[in-house]
């Protein structure tokens, strides 16, 4: 188990509110009270690049971002890091 998660703000919440089903209302109402809980945590980017980085995460919210946004960010990260290296 990752160091860091000893220190989650989140370890002792029910796991599921972190796993919304669906794309409908509720579902995005469940994500952001999940997302709440990341705001306060100490120990979000470590838990955001454990799931982008050494597990890929496609589900859940992870380090405050919904599974949408973190694909989104992963493009933005890639074209960024060509763009530097085209220049």
């Amino acid at each position: 188990m990752e160091s860091w998660r000893a220190s989650a703000a989140c370890r002792n919440v029910d796991p599921d509110l972190f796993f919304p089903v669906g794309t409908g209302a509720p579902a995005l109402v469940q994500a952001e009270e999940a997302k709440e809980v990341c705001r306060r945590c100490p120990v979000r980017r470590a838990c955001l690049r454990w799931a982008m980085d050494d597990s890929r995460q496609v589900t859940g919210v992870w380090g405050g971002l919904r599974e949408d946004e973190r694909r989104s960010l992963r493009r933005r990260l890639r074209r960024t890091a060509h763009e530097s290296h085209s220049t």
